[in-house]
């Protein structure tokens, strides 16, 4: 109902100031100040005071006396204190919330007939997934999310590098040594058996003798040779390894987790011919010049001093060209393109991004929100090619070991009277454990770095993911064995409490608008740390089953349910599990 109440205060404010002769392209709506009961005010009287030559609160006395509420929907009392405009709803306005989140689809919006690619992780397929690059499943997941929820038709893709000196190398190790050359995996699993070959070979590479080094450099270069050239049986040996690695670093994204509705692989776009022609066509362009054999472009004038490297001197092309021929498929087959990619990366995609625009592509439809990297406490490196740094399975794993030891250290009488099986245990272990390191992520702005620490992410009394689980368990313990009866009085609800939890459910819709398009799934985070301190509040001061009369106890049920359908969706948006019961 928010976003209905917004547009209803906006033409409010817009038709008084029309009707006094005043512009209306700033109408100043915001977040009203702190103390005034209130879902929306304006600060229009600061921008007009000049203009009418008045001070500010007399300017904001005059624009709400023009306003009739009864003529707009959801409108209740209007009032200004100082320069502001304040606007409350109609009680129709939190009726109508009740009945609209007491659907378990709350928060989705109308379907938009607009289509939108999110391409996030692309981790290079040489090893585990570290602790390092775990931001980006995590935000790329929670984006294509929110996204989904906005109504649009969302697809989750995987770029898969299958095409780069590194994979070269994995094929040719994998090759090369024998498992008696190798120590044991660390665990049964096909990314980290086969890791150890990509290990070997670096290592190789670096101790052996010139010429061993050069032998091995020249199978190498090879195999990068016969991937330019399209050559199956080459293609076929990079597949091997590419697709035995991918199969055990997606195990560990769904954990998290995080699905994918395709792997793009970049020989793809090499096999296909898309590379070569956007070879062609980058060739042709005035900003293009050959230098020491390898073909650049001048990106100088577009302010970019780094000169782009577009086809080497021994004739292979690189990553950005390759993801050029990614970028103008995607282009073809969708309506807006989402990348989520580490902070590293932002020369090559400002390099990505201008190519594209001198290619005559309109690049509005290209968004890339960049992240800093997640750091352990002690400051681990996360290198793959020298096997150092925190996997993230060894994170997941003591998320859930940490978080069955708290919820055991909680297992009071009560618990155990109700009891709770040991499967019950590991479940809510695994849904907080889990819980708890995609929430303290995701909670954060993604450029800013973060240090992940236990102790905050795992704070059952903070504003934490546990937190805000135990919010929606709650609403379902009460709801447990009781119905939700379908003519419901919400004018029965006109404690402060319940008034502040339904105007908090009102306004998530209107989040879910905002995260997608700003790409800024942060902002659902925070809203479930207002909301569970909303329902909090209501929770102490408005017994639901043992309400006063039956009637204000069927609003207040009707209340719960709504409430956890909100908070549930809010969870799924960031990919956190509501639990049933913790």
């Amino acid at each position: 109902m928010f976003i209905e109440f917004r547009s209803t205060v906006e033409d409010a404010v817009a038709a008084a100031l029309a009707a006094r002769d005043l512009p209306t392209d700033d109408l100043g709506i915001e977040e009203p100040p702190d103390g005034v009961d209130a879902v929306l005010a304006s600060s229009v009287a600061f921008r007009l005071a000049g203009e009418v030559g008045a001070p500010p609160p007399q300017v904001a006395a005059e624009v709400a006396a023009e306003i009739d509420a009864a003529d707009y929907d959801y409108l209740g009392e209007i009032t200004t204190q100082g320069p502001y405009l304040n606007f409350a709803p109609s009680d129709d306005y939190y009726a109508d919330t009740l009945d609209a989140a007491g659907a378990e689809t709350y928060g989705r919006l109308p379907e938009k007939d607009e289509s939108v690619v999110v391409e996030h992780t692309s981790a290079n397929p040489t090893g585990p997934v570290h602790v390092g690059r775990a931001r980006n499943p995590i935000i790329g997941d929670a984006i294509a999310n929110a996204i989904d929820y906005a109504g649009y038709d969302v697809e989750r893709h995987y770029y898969v590098n299958d095409a780069g000196r590194q994979v070269a190398v994995f094929t040719w190790a994998y090759e090369t040594f024998d498992e008696a050359d190798l120590p044991e995996p660390e665990r049964e699993k096909p990314d980290y058996d086969l890791v150890r070959y990509y290990r070997k070979g670096n290592s190789y590479l670096e101790d052996a003798d010139e010429a061993a080094v050069e032998e091995a450099e020249a199978e190498i270069e090879a195999i990068m040779q016969g991937l330019e050239a399209g050559d199956e049986e080459t293609f076929e040996r990079v597949s091997e390894v590419v697709d035995t690695v991918l199969e055990g670093m997606t195990q560990t994204l769904s954990r998290l987790p995080a699905e994918f509705d395709e792997f793009v692989k970049e020989t793809r776009f090499m096999r296909s011919g898309a590379t070569d022609d956007v070879v062609e066509r980058l060739q042709a362009l005035d900003e293009a010049f050959l230098e020491d054999d390898a073909w650049q472009l001048d990106l100088s004038e577009r302010g970019i001093d780094k000169e782009f490297v577009f086809l080497r001197s021994d004739g292979t092309t690189l990553y950005t060209t390759r993801d050029l021929a990614h970028h103008e498929w995607k282009f073809e087959h969708f309506d807006r393109a989402v990348t989520v990619v580490g902070e590293d990366h932002k020369l090559t995609f400002t390099q990505l991004r201008e190519t594209l625009e001198l290619l005559d592509h309109d690049t509005e439809q290209l968004d890339q929100v960049f992240f800093s990297w997640v750091n352990l406490p002690g400051g681990e490196g996360m290198s793959t090619r020298e096997g150092t740094g925190v996997d993230l399975d060894d994170l997941l794993d003591e998320a859930v070991d940490r978080a069955r030891a708290e919820v055991e250290d909680r297992m009071d009488d009560r618990i155990r009277e109700d009891d709770l099986t040991e499967a019950d245990v590991e479940r809510i272990a695994r849904q907080v454990g889990i819980g708890a390191v995609r929430y303290d992520i995701v909670a954060k702005q993604p450029s800013k770095a973060i240090t992940f620490e236990w102790e905050r992410a795992l704070d059952f009394e903070a504003q934490s993911a546990p937190y805000v689980q135990y919010v929606h368990a709650r609403c379902r313990g009460i709801l447990d064995g009781e119905s939700v009866p379908a003519d419901i009085d919400a004018d029965a609800l006109d404690a402060p409490e319940e008034r502040d939890l339904l105007r908090t459910i009102a306004r998530f819709p209107a989040v879910i608008e905002e995260a997608a398009e700003d790409l800024e799934p942060h902002r659902i985070a925070t809203y479930t740390r207002t909301f569970a301190e909303r329902f909090n509040a209501f929770y102490r001061e408005c017994p639901v089953i043992d309400a006063e009369s039956e009637k204000l106890r069927d609003a207040r049920l009707a209340l719960v349910a709504a409430a956890a359908h909100t908070i549930g969706n809010a969870l799924d948006v960031l990919g956190v599990a509501a639990p049933e019961s913790m």
